[in-house]
């Protein structure tokens, strides 16, 4: 038994060694690439420069993509917060009929590929002559508001109902039940949710890309384009924008995290 268990072990670590070795493997190849110049047949790029980021921000307006970006995900984020929490609140609290089967509803999106029904989605979201920007918001929506209602819904039903009732025995009413006590108690719910799913809609790619013009693409989507769009780029330009993209999504989840450990916060509610 203690044999088959060191095995086991080992085998382990080899395979995260291997995936974390191949993970550095190409970022690391991605990053020098991007600064290299005249690289092909050397260990390192001869050459080191920083004109291919000089070219990627010439390409394209890098303020304008950033602030477009975090603008989709700022909205994104509050809209899917003001939906998501009545919606766990009501699956928490009640038990009604056909109650697994809505549940179940809720997590379509999650469950089913983003091209599946984006594209019906997007046509439909084009048709109506909404702002294009607007667009790409209500289409991001589709998949974060069931995403924050199944991180939330466990936080607060570990939030106990007594402690509801108490409030009300108090005279307190439910707004004030609301902002006194459900809010507080099922903050680290709240910013759980919040901040995977910012880290979530940064990296939102199929969605965004089926309705975003040029005005209203995000980085990840100006990424794909320059990857594979009409016209010839060079390489280590693409691979520039594809480490700035990395400096942003990882800068984020970084933050997440650092400030976030979702299975200890519902503990902490216990």
């Amino acid at each position: 038994m203690v044999k088959k268990i060191r095995l086991s072990g080992v085998l382990f670590m080899i395979t995260i060694v291997f995936y974390v070795f191949n993970i550095f493997g190409i970022l690391l190849a991605v990053i020098v690439n991007s600064f290299g110049k005249q690289w092909f047949g050397n260990l390192f790029p001869p050459i080191f420069t920083t004109e291919w980021y000089r070219y990627a921000m010439k390409e394209h307006n890098i303020p304008q993509l950033l602030q477009t970006t975090f603008l989709v995900v700022i909205v994104v984020v509050v809209v899917s917060l003001l939906i998501a929490f009545p919606a766990s609140y009501v699956l928490a609290r009640k038990n009604f009929k056909f109650k697994g089967v809505l549940m179940t509803l809720f997590m379509l999106p999650m469950l089913i590929p983003p091209m599946t029904y984006g594209l019906p989605l997007a046509t439909l979201l084009l048709r109506t002559k909404m702002p294009n920007l607007l667009c790409v918001m209500l289409a991001n929506l589709v998949p974060i508001i069931p995403f924050m209602i199944l991180i939330l819904t466990p936080f607060i039903e570990q939030v106990g109902a007594n402690i509801e009732s108490a409030g009300k025995m108090l005279g307190a009413n439910r707004f004030t039940i609301f902002r006194r006590l459900l809010i507080p108690l099922t903050a680290p719910g709240i910013l759980t949710a919040g901040i995977l799913a910012i880290v979530k809609t940064i990296s939102a790619f199929e969605l965004t890309y089926l309705i975003a013009t040029k005005k209203s693409m995000t980085l990840v989507v100006a990424l794909y384009a320059d990857a594979f769009a009409a016209g010839v780029r060079p390489m280590q330009a693409i691979d520039a924008l594809a480490v700035m993209y990395f400096i942003v999504a990882m800068g984020s989840l970084a933050i997440a995290l650092r400030f976030v450990s979702p299975t200890q916060m519902v503990f902490k509610l216990d």
